[in-house]
């Protein structure tokens, strides 16, 4: 991915050098039972974890906010990575008559404070729609590379582009909507529900990765196929495979592999939003 000297974004926090969070301690059954609701690359585990650790999300003490050192070469990438998703759906909402609201992503460590609970590293990348941030422990990328085997700097970048996606959906007030179903149906099918919000976020990261190669051609041979990789290495089914349990898809909540390379291609291959209409397709 060619990303070296482009624009960062003044949008980043680096609460990697706070310690101390607070109130109850989260134990690794915990985290299990929340990755098991629905792992990496979504809000759903936040959610989990602030209920099951007791987290009051109205009550957030925040780190103060300061800027990564200019030497720290993964935070320069996902700056870049920020600042390039900003550039691109600025140009989309202004397109469609709308203003776009950058989103702040946050650098840190084990864990930290959120607007939606305790977030926690354990968890992968996240948003949180309360306080419209993006929180990522820089070291899920090592995660990403070693254990799910998918390495590549397109890869850790498409992780980002899924993440603002879901603040677009914020933005949109798709999110909101999905979230007031919530208790209104059945756990499966609010499943189902979380599946077309995730499969709809890579649908967007597929339209920025277009916008951003037209405008400042980006792309390096072999970097759609490590976001494939990526997505196929994170999808349910293969999420389930890698812990040597039964494949369930009752439980789905971010989408089969193959559903999740299709939505990010649908989004790469159109960069338009109206084909990532996920709640409206007959077969995902």
């Amino acid at each position: 991915m060619r990303w070296e000297g482009n624009r960062e974004s003044s949008n980043v926090e680096d609460r990697r050098s706070s310690s101390g969070l607070g109130g109850r301690s989260i134990g690794i059954g915990t985290i299990v039972v929340a990755l098991i609701g629905g792992w990496a690359l979504g809000i759903n585990p936040l959610t989990l974890l602030g209920v099951l650790s007791g987290g009051n999300p109205a009550q957030v003490q925040q780190a103060p906010a300061q800027r990564p050192p200019a030497e720290d070469k993964m935070a320069r990438f996902v700056s870049t990575v920020l600042a390039d998703t900003e550039d691109v759906w600025k140009d989309v909402f202004r397109q469609q008559g709308g203003r776009y609201q950058e989103p702040h992503l946050v650098l840190f460590r084990g864990a930290t404070p959120t607007a939606c609970g305790t977030g926690q590293a354990a968890m992968g990348p996240f948003y949180c729609p309360g306080d419209q941030k993006v929180y990522i422990d820089l070291d899920f990328y090592e995660t990403l590379r070693r254990q799910l085997g998918a390495p590549g700097d397109f890869a850790q970048a498409y992780v980002i582009a899924h993440e603002v996606g879901h603040h677009v959906q914020n933005l949109l007030g798709i999110t909101e909507k999905v979230d007031q179903r919530r208790g209104r149906v059945s756990q499966a099918q609010y499943n189902q529900l979380s599946v077309r919000l995730e499969l709809q976020a890579d649908c967007f990261a597929g339209v920025w990765a277009n916008h951003a190669q037209q405008a400042r051609q980006i792309l390096e041979q072999g970097d759609v196929e490590e976001a494939m990789n990526a997505a196929a290495k994170i999808g349910d089914d293969a999420l389930q495979r890698s812990r040597g349990g039964a494949v369930v898809p009752e439980s789905f909540t971010h989408g089969t592999s193959a559903q999740r390379q299709r939505w990010f291609d649908a989004g790469l291959q159109s960069g338009s939003m109206q084909r990532c209409d996920t709640f409206s397709a007959r077969a995902l």
